[in-house]
């Protein structure tokens, strides 16, 4: 399953049922685990530990050097899970020392044709980016997330559980779960309604989701002001949860519908 034209390093360690396309490149450090595919003219450099039942096409870059100019040749690595399909000529690198020398991708994601994925990413599991969408270095998906295409997001952001990225959306601040947002720069206009349908959240969790939204942004709250009430909601609904953290969490502040003072949008 190993076409005898595909370039593997000795120490490249290939699992089992794995097959190499036509002059595919394996290099040192390299590991590739059960029933993965890997099309014609991929490069996997390592550090890279890739998982199980991974699908890797054609002309993608899997594993390279950061485009840092401050990576000066040390360790860092790429980790991908199981279960995601890396379509033709994405481009994936490995991390820095800044950000830990990881870069992580979880499992069951999809990356559509030239979706790029910086140094340093940390990446959940179930997400969808869709063709030409960009992480820069830094940046944190958490899980259920959508990129629509040509959707950037700035060093450093956050983007929270199930929120979606709509096509050519300037990220520059975190995301908060569940949100809709668009523009450049990136702003909430609304749930992501449909992908909370489709992950069979109940009625009753999408009303308090969107009463939780109206307090953080439509009442002119500062996020100290706005997470005591947002704790009452949680407790009836634990998935106002995933807000909360949100916010406790933002280092950057958080994409908001209008413009505030930046003492109400940082803890």
């Amino acid at each position: 399953m190993i076409d005898k034209t595909a370039i593997i390093d000795p120490s490249a360690v290939i699992g089992r049922d794995v097959s190499i396309g036509p002059w595919t490149l394996i290099g040192p450090g390299v590991e590739i685990g059960d029933g993965t595919q890997i099309g014609s003219h991929a490069v996997i450099k390592g550090p890279t530990q890739i998982g199980r039942n991974n699908q890797i096409f054609q002309y993608s870059s899997v594993g390279e050097v950061p485009q840092d100019l401050k990576f000066h040749g040390e360790e860092s690595r790429l980790v991908i899970g199981d279960n995601n399909i890396i379509r033709e000529f994405c481009t994936i690198h490995r991390g820095t020392t800044v950000g830990g020398g990881l870069t992580r991708i979880g499992n069951h994601n999809l990356f559509m044709n030239y979706v790029h994925i910086a140094h340093d990413c940390l990446i959940g599991d179930h997400n969808i980016f869709a063709n030409n969408s960009a992480l820069s270095g830094h940046v944190t998906i958490k899980n259920h997330v959508g990129l629509a295409g040509f959707a950037a997001v700035h060093q450093f952001v956050v983007v929270g559980d199930h929120a979606y990225i709509a096509h050519t959306a300037m990220v520059v601040q975190d995301v908060l779960p569940y949100l809709l947002v668009y523009g450049d720069p990136a702003k909430p206009k609304g749930l992501n309604s449909v992908g909370l349908r489709r992950r069979n959240f109940t009625s009753e969790e999408t009303m308090a989701i969107k009463r939780a939204y109206k307090i953080i942004f439509r009442q002119g709250l500062t996020v100290q002001q706005a997470i005591p009430q947002l704790e009452q909601i949680a407790q009836e609904f634990p998935a106002v949860n995933l807000m909360i953290e949100g916010l406790r969490d933002s280092e950057r502040g958080i994409a908001r519908e209008r413009e505030l003072d930046e003492s109400a949008v940082v803890l």
